[in-house]
């Protein structure tokens, strides 16, 4: 999946952008919004919550900018089977998670 990022719809610019996350790391969704050049960042939300390319995008490498997990397949309730399996996912890369929380947030996030 190869995109020309001046030719590419919003998702596709946020899914370029995620892509370059790696394993260990996560970005958040004002940051992704940032890094393509626009404020949308609720935009960017839906456009995780809509990603065809997971797990090649790895949207489940998004949390809010507080380090909190944040949604996951379309769902918000914090103890949801998909807000479980985003923090199973996370754990499986190396991220230590607490309460619903990124632990050393500042240390594993990515920088664009």
């Amino acid at each position: 999946m190869i995109f020309n990022f001046k030719m590419q719809t919003f998702n596709q610019r946020i899914y370029s952008l995620l892509k370059k996350v790696p394993k260990g790391k996560v970005t958040t969704y004002k940051a992704l919004a940032e890094a393509a050049g626009t404020r949308a960042y609720r935009a960017v939300g839906q456009a995780m919550r809509c990603n065809p390319y997971a797990p090649v995008v790895p949207c489940h490498r998004v949390v809010k900018s507080d380090g909190n997990i944040g949604g996951f397949a379309g769902s918000i309730n914090p103890d949801s089977k998909e807000i479980k399996r985003k923090i199973g996912m996370l754990r499986k890369e190396g991220l230590e998670i607490r309460n619903k929380r990124i632990v050393d947030f500042e240390k594993v996030l990515f920088g664009f």
